[in-house]
């Protein structure tokens, strides 16, 4: 095992049992079958940070290091993070309440969705343990990610993704030179085929025995929505849910905060969104039980979201619970109309995860779980020219004439002026 250098985290431990383990590839308990969570020394951690020293740091997810959990500098995606928090009069105005932010991760960098975080962390980290292969099961975002970061970290890498999935995130993979296998079937059996895979081979399959690691990438964004507001919090947040992963960590991120002194009151209800076409958490959740239902075949246009048997499930639950707030979630025709919300009012193209983040904050502030007088801040995790397919058709086509000003007069400015 490596001593940690710096001495900011100790190694791992389990969720329910509370058993120690050494910073190693591994992600689940040997005595419990519980999950494997990284374990910080936040007394050392409250000395060494603060706002000041964070503010004094270049603009990405890695100026909270302190908190993440590799042990040198960050050796892949040293650009990750530190998206736009965009204030959404328009939006806020259309949804019904006082104030609205948009949480922008559709720039996120390399690959224009929230997974680049992650996987920077998880690729630093594999490369500190001396992994030279590295690996994932994904539904698209992800497998884009790791091919990205692992190509500029000249790694060699597998992603294993549902043989169906959007045209532009399977090229989105292609594109680095990375080995894309599909298989048929739902994202669960990749999954399963996946921790095979890695016990015989021993890869470093980011999500699952580098999952420890690689899951804290995603704290980042609550570090940064809180010092963007100016080391405040909104009333609250609104996030897509898939396995429930990030959820939990948003809420871990709020909660350190607290712990290593960078804030006092860390009031602020987080909600789940799903898609209604594979919701096991939401339906739990609605349903008052801690049981979660596994949904064998999704059919969501919200392909990214489409995960069964959510692995983080029961802690999103108790997340959502512990902070005062609620889950919502939405039809395929409620996520088209919230991707051309957000879009029209804000100018931001989000993946149909984000039609499900916007659309189901519709929902809480309509049926009055957020009221009219609160801030909310929406997570939009994902580009749409990742899901073009989703809205093909919805958005109507353009007006064609030929170039004549006198058919443009016509056709196109007495039309729109002259009514």
């Amino acid at each position: 095992m490596h001593s940690h250098s710096k001495g900011f985290f100790t190694g791992l431990k389990c969720r329910e049992c509370g058993r120690l383990y050494p910073a190693e590839a591994t992600h689940v308990c040997e005595f419990c079958f519980g999950p494997l969570e990284v374990d910080y020394d936040y007394a050392t951690i409250k000395k060494a940070i603060s706002r000041e020293k964070i503010a004094s740091r270049p603009k990405s997810m890695w100026r909270y290091k302190e908190l993440l959990p590799i042990e040198g500098e960050p050796t892949v995606g040293a650009q990750v993070g530190f998206t736009p928090l965009v204030k959404a009069d328009r939006l806020a105005k259309e949804l019904g309440v006082r104030e609205c932010y948009i949480k922008n991760d559709t720039v996120n960098y390399p690959t224009l969705s929230f997974k680049d975080r992650v996987v920077s962390v998880a690729l630093s980290r594999a490369k500190e343990l001396g992994f030279t292969t590295v690996a994932c099961a994904s539904t698209g975002n992800l497998a884009n990610s790791v091919a990205a970061n692992a190509a500029s970290a000249g790694l060699k890498s597998y992603v294993l993704i549902p043989a169906d999935l959007e045209q532009g995130k399977v090229l989105g993979s292609l594109v680095f030179g990375t080995n894309v296998v599909g298989i048929h079937g739902a994202y669960d059996q990749v999954n399963r085929l996946c921790s095979e895979i890695a016990g015989k081979y021993g890869w470093a399959f980011v999500n699952v025995n580098i999952r420890p690691y690689y899951a804290e990438g995603s704290k980042s964004i609550g570090y940064e929505i809180a010092e963007q507001l100016g080391w405040k919090l909104p009333d609250n947040i609104v996030v897509p849910m898939a396995s429930g992963s990030l959820l939990t960590k948003i809420h871990k991120a709020i909660t350190e905060m607290k712990k290593v002194g960078l804030m006092k009151t860390t009031k602020c209800r987080i909600h789940g969104a799903q898609a209604t076409g594979c919701a096991p958490i939401s339906h739990a959740f609605k349903n008052g039980s801690d049981i979660l239902k596994p949904v064998a075949s999704p059919k969501t246009i919200a392909k990214s979201l489409a995960i069964g048997t959510p692995a983080d499930g029961y802690y999103a639950i108790q997340s959502i619970r512990e902070t005062g707030a609620s889950c919502e979630d939405a039809t395929d025709v409620e996520i088209i109309e919230g991707i051309q919300l957000l879009a029209g009012c804000e100018g931001i193209f989000a993946e149909t995860a984000g039609g499900v983040t916007v659309a189901c904050a519709k929902k809480l502030v309509a049926n009055g779980t957020i009221a009219a007088t609160e801030s909310i801040v929406l997570c939009i995790t994902g580009h749409g020219l990742k899901t073009q397919e989703a809205i093909a058709g919805h958005c109507g086509q353009p007006r064609l004439i030929h170039a004549k000003l006198s058919e443009f007069d016509e056709k196109i400015y007495h039309a729109d002026f002259k009514k």
